[in-house]
């Protein structure tokens, strides 16, 4: 899509100032399944705190993985073997989630993504799930420009991006009940797109079609919000009075032998 947009406008790729903004919104559109899936990953850790270290530590390392991915990308777009390892992770992920199966104190089945014992166990993981995402993004963006600090810029950004917006999907995933789904079937939908990009590069689908797709996806997800979890209730009035009055009843006849005597 964008590089049909500067087939329209020659002079573009000539205001680096201009191209900034279109490489940022192009990490903000291409991370919003990126986001999903990392915020399922970082939910196998048990608590809030331990999810958001690994979230800030995973993208760190994610950066730095996006910085050498950006520095060779002209020699790694020469070996088809780079997105075929990407696509085959992706789709592996999707796999994983939606093979396993797990059961909640109420007896009915749900899917769930991996589970971690300790942070360090999720932090290669959430970086090479997004360095996977990247193959797609950070070769998209060097097609847009030549400027490697203009493309590290971008990703920097995106990263930002990035960690907020999967903060905020963490919690989005506990609010709408297909969320999670349908977060997964984008990641294979972009895992598909990087497999045909190998297998059948004359028949890659537009990406305006794999961003319809993803929109869609992304509407049923939110089409659905989760009923609120019932607390049990604590002991009624009527319960505790009836408590007191049988104590009463009891008491009652010890009372009345006192007050005869």
């Amino acid at each position: 899509m964008l590089d049909q947009l500067l087939e329209y406008s020659p002079n573009f790729g000539m205001d680096t100032l201009l191209l900034l903004p279109v490489l940022i919104g192009l990490e903000a559109v291409l991370s919003a399944d990126n986001a999903i899936a990392l915020a399922a990953i970082a939910q196998g850790l048990e608590g809030q705190k331990l999810q958001s270290r690994a979230l800030n530590f995973g993208l760190v390392a994610a950066f730095a993985l996006r910085v050498v991915l950006i520095l060779t990308a002209t020699w790694v777009i020469q070996f088809w073997q780079f997105e075929l390892l990407g696509a085959v992770y992706l789709l592996w992920l999707v796999f994983q989630y939606f093979s396993s199966d797990e059961k909640d104190s109420t007896g009915e089945s749900h899917h769930h993504g991996p589970r971690f014992t300790s942070l360090w166990q999720a932090i290669p993981m959430i970086a090479i799930t997004d360095l996977a995402f990247s193959l797609d993004s950070v070769t998209t963006a060097i097609a847009v420009s030549q400027e490697t600090w203009l493309v590290l810029t971008g990703g920097l950004i995106g990263v930002i991006t990035l960690r907020f917006m999967a903060g905020l999907f963490i919690r989005w995933l506990d609010e709408f009940v297909h969320l999670e789904d349908a977060g997964f079937l984008t990641v294979s939908v972009v895992g598909l797109r990087l497999f045909i990009r190998v297998v059948l590069p004359d028949f890659v689908p537009p990406e305006w079609l794999m961003i319809s797709v993803i929109a869609l996806l992304f509407i049923w997800g939110f089409s659905k919000r989760a009923e609120p979890k019932t607390l049990p209730e604590p002991e009624s009035t009527t319960g505790l009075a009836s408590s007191m009055g049988s104590i009463t009843q009891e008491t009652q006849p010890e009372s009345a032998v006192n007050t005869q005597r």
